[in-house]
């Protein structure tokens, strides 16, 4: 692939996300936020362009594309609403991983559903004590016959208490990432609940809460991969997963890009209209650059992930890394654009710069990136 070009295949998928999103979810994103509604109808809607398992293979009833494709998909679905894409691409890292290391049983038991969001899938690695050192997770797995008794909390959970199938990091071995499986707990097994829907700054349209897991029996037959690799599998899901939230960064930064464009050639000031003025000029030319330039930096991961190149997993924290900061920045250069009105929920401009601050957290923060980064330059 030209790493300056999109083939024709990509540009379709591009367009067909950019006409969803305006017509299913730009008219309506602001409610969402507003009322804290959770878009499922919308969502399903996406599963019905594939956009639900835009990498579970084709023989699994996915679409079977590329970490670039999903990056494409996840930014203009971020022009619109860049919470209800987060949400998209975390049900997308789940299905994911069942296809990827399911058995053959456990996918042909969920994944038909997760295909067609008929139900939605949780990713839980985070716990209240272990955060940035996922690998010190203390969710416990205790095998007895042909099930697991697992005990523990999960925290900060994306669909927690509406999604139906939850992919959790539990501790079946000793300390360290060795010790750590993943299994699949549905939402009606007994023992599993959920706290309070947390009170978010931004992500309004979906909803956040604890995972509780009170000794609850889970099948051993619900293991995703083998005993100890959990940890693994939860590192590669997060190669995607970091590329979506960064695209979805670059999506909702280019929004406000072109909502700043528009507002600065309207609004008139001392005489002019505000974008005649080469201050305005220069602050909307290093957004644009800027922005294009982690656009370029997050292809070129995306391209690296997908063929599972050595220094994937360097390029994808690069490209979050990058493409996170950045577009907070540019969402804040456009809000400063706005002057007052960019402060006002009369705008989309203060709902993205909520959305958007998360996504410097999210998927490993922004300082463990560059941990792993420069880990691996000097190792």
């Amino acid at each position: 692939m030209n790493p300056f070009d999109l083939t024709d295949d990509q540009r379709d998928i591009q367009e067909l996300a950019r006409r969803f999103t305006a017509d299913a979810i730009t008219p309506h994103a602001a409610e969402w936020d507003e009322q804290h509604i959770f878009p499922r109808d919308t969502i399903k809607q996406a599963a019905d362009l594939g956009f639900a398992a835009i990498y579970v293979s084709e023989e699994s009833g996915g679409i079977g594309l590329g970490r670039m494709e999903s990056a494409l998909i996840m930014e203009a679905m971020a022009y619109g609403c860049p919470s209800t894409s987060a949400f998209i691409s975390i049900h997308n890292m789940a299905a994911w991983m069942v296809d990827a290391f399911g058995s053959p049983e456990l996918k042909a038991r969920f994944l038909p559903d997760l295909v067609t969001m008929d139900r939605l899938a949780s990713y839980c690695l985070t716990e209240p004590s272990s955060g940035s050192d996922a690998a010190a997770l203390k969710t416990k797995a205790v095998r007895d016959g042909d099930d697991y008794i697992v005990t523990g909390t999960k925290q900060f959970i994306s669909g927690a208490g509406d999604n139906d199938v939850y992919l959790v990091m539990v501790r079946t071995g000793g300390e360290g990432p060795k010790g750590i499986s993943c299994l699949l707990v549905e939402k009606d097994m007994p023992g599993v609940s959920f706290g309070a829907n947390e009170r978010k700054l931004g992500w309004h349209s979906q909803p956040t809460r604890a995972v509780i897991l009170d000794q609850v029996r889970v099948p051993a037959a619900n293991l995703v991969g083998v005993e100890g690799q959990g940890f693994s599998i939860a590192m590669q899901g997060l190669d995607g997963g970091r590329l979506n939230i960064g695209a979805c960064s670059l999506g909702g930064a280019h929004r406000c890009l072109d909502e700043a464009i528009a507002y600065t050639k309207a609004r008139q000031q001392f005489g002019k209209p505000v974008a005649d003025f080469q201050n305005t000029q220069f602050t909307l030319a290093d957004m644009a650059t800027e922005l294009e330039a982690a656009r370029a930096l997050l292809y070129t991961a995306a391209a690296k992930v997908t063929a599972n190149a050595p220094d994937k997993t360097r390029f994808a924290a690069m490209a979050k890394r990058f493409a996170t900061d950045t577009g907070s920045k540019v969402v804040d250069q456009a809000l400063q654009l706005h002057g007052g009105y960019g402060y006002l929920m009369d705008y989309p401009i203060e709902r993205f710069w909520r959305d958007l601050r998360v996504h410097s957290i999210l998927e490993g923060t922004n300082q463990v990136m560059r941990m792993i980064i420069g880990r691996e330059l000097v190792r």
